[in-house]
């Protein structure tokens, strides 16, 4: 037969399994806390690793599509530029009237086709000069003009969007020298001697 231990109260046994019981819990619920903490972490870290992967993806998609584009440019700009001879050639054989029957057919479908590609001619007599697009293979004075004015293109320029494949050569006229400090006085000696008309009738 057991025998109680001495000196010990029934209530003694459940105080004691009840501490026990609540120290258990607060370690459960201490612990629960940490794995929760490191759970939140190790998500927000990988959702930060995501992100960061879809950006560089989406950065190498538009740099591949960019450097697509640029190749494509490249190729397409090489191929016009080893036909502006002969379009040159069929310019000149306009001018002569030399362009007619089949050759004509030909000619226009070539002039449709390189303009499809993006290739644009530039360069008319009147139009300012621009040393960007344009090279002065002569060069005169003109009372006729008051800027810097291309009066003769003695060779088209050509160009892709905003890339010059090439200059339009051409014939530049400058504002004659002086005409400019001689009408001056002239309009103020006009001016002066309408002064002085009015003076005279008052």
């Amino acid at each position: 037969m057991t025998e109680k231990p001495q000196g010990g109260k029934p209530g003694d046994d459940s105080a004691a399994e009840e501490a026990v019981l609540k120290a258990a819990e607060e370690a459960v619920a201490d612990a629960s806390a940490d794995e929760l903490t490191t759970a939140k972490r190790e998500a927000s870290e990988r959702t930060a690793d995501l992100q960061r992967l879809q950006a560089e993806y989406q950065n190498y998609r538009k740099r591949v599509e960019r450097d697509r584009l640029t190749v494509r440019e490249i190729a397409v700009s090489n191929i016009l530029e080893t036909l502006i001879p002969v379009l040159d050639d069929i310019g000149r054989a306009r001018e002569h009237g030399e362009v007619t029957g089949g050759f004509k057919s030909v000619a226009d479908s070539l002039e449709t086709v390189v303009a499809k590609l993006g290739l644009q001619q530039f360069g008319k007599e009147g139009e300012p000069f621009d040393p960007t697009m344009h090279e002065a293979l002569m060069h005169s004075y003109s009372s006729d003009v008051t800027e810097d004015t291309c009066v003769q293109i003695l060779q088209p320029g050509y160009r892709i969007g905003e890339r010059i494949i090439r200059p339009a050569m051409v014939a530049v006229a400058e504002p004659q020298p002086g005409s400019q400090s001689t009408s001056a006085p002239e309009a103020s000696e006009k001016s002066e001697s309408d002064k002085g008309d009015g003076a005279a009738e008052s």
